[in-house]
């Protein structure tokens, strides 16, 4: 079974949801509205029982391939050739994503602190003829220096960046009784102040190129919204809490800031997904990555 709509955190489709950026244009607008009217299914209203409510309910993995399909060559044509950074791309989630996105003809660089996974992944990707390109690119996240390198590197060599995906993330054993500081650190760097420094970048990017449909997903995990009795996953979970409020803080500052840009969170049910984590307790339900890469382009397309 997929998980509910509510440990997915799941929202409403375009046409019940505020978004960082309000209204896109209107030929997106018309796409979106017409896609949204596909995936979106009528459920009673929590706040009003005789009321519905045009609230996205998860369908069948194939369910999702399929909406996917059935919209990727009109809705991801406006992203054919535009650059997209996946930010922890060696593995997991990530490189899912950067796969997806490279099949559906987008320029993509892919970073993380090795890039053997990427480069053999892009290899992979020229072989199968996909439209698009990844570019492998090696960064530690925990520099400062080492980013804003990045993307010094992609305003030169690529214009900018139109799409950022957060999905790198670092996961350590340090309790909050007896965790190392490094431990926390570590943990702090990756996975809160290099989402923000990636996000500002990105967005300055699109400003300066007046690129106004641009998009910023932070992929998160459940650990962003419950606390489970693992002191292990303690001081992880508070860096996930984080995400989430910077997230929902980003979509605020856009809107005030009146752009189309917008800012969106996926998350994964489980840790372990950036590649970087650790593995899932047993027992655990994780969402096949592949899927999970399909849901970051029916984002894209604004009807998930």
């Amino acid at each position: 079974m997929w998980p509910t709509a509510e440990e997915r955190g799941v929202e409403p489709g375009p046409q019940a949801r505020q978004d960082g950026g309000g209204s896109r244009r209107s030929s997106d607008a018309g796409r979106s509205a017409a896609a949204a009217a596909a995936v979106t299914r009528e459920r009673p209203s929590p706040y009003d029982p005789g009321r519905g409510s045009a609230t996205q309910v998860p369908g069948s993995r194939s369910e999702v391939g399929g909406r996917l399909g059935t919209m990727a060559r009109a809705g991801m044509e406006r992203w054919r050739d535009r650059l997209a950074l996946v930010t922890g791309a060696s593995g997991g989630i990530g490189a899912a994503v950067a796969r997806a996105l490279v099949q559906q003809g987008l320029k993509v660089v892919g970073c993380a602190r090795t890039v053997g996974n990427i480069e053999e992944l892009a290899a992979e990707c020229k072989s199968a003829g996909y439209p698009g390109t990844l570019i492998p690119y090696k960064c530690d996240l925990s520099s400062e220096e080492d980013i804003l390198s990045m993307f010094s590197a992609v305003r030169s060599q690529y214009s900018g960046v139109d799409i950022c995906i957060n999905n790198a993330g670092l996961a350590r054993a340090d309790t909050l009784l007896s965790g190392s500081t490094s431990g926390w650190k570590d943990m702090f760097n990756v996975n809160v102040l290099a989402l923000s420094i990636c996000t500002r970048e990105a967005y300055q990017s699109m400003k300066e190129r007046k690129v106004d449909d641009g998009h910023i997903i932070n992929i998160n995990s459940m650990s962003g919204h419950r606390v489970v009795p693992q002191s292990m996953t303690h001081f992880y979970s508070a860096t996930k809490y984080a995400v989430t409020a910077l997230t929902e803080g980003l979509r605020q500052e856009l809107r005030e800031a009146q752009t189309h840009i917008r800012a969106t969170v996926r998350v994964w049910p489980g840790p372990g997904g950036d590649g970087v984590g650790t593995g899932p307790p047993p027992g655990t339900h994780i969402l096949p990555r592949e899927p999970m890469a399909r849901v970051c382009c029916l984002e894209l397309l604004g009807v998930y």
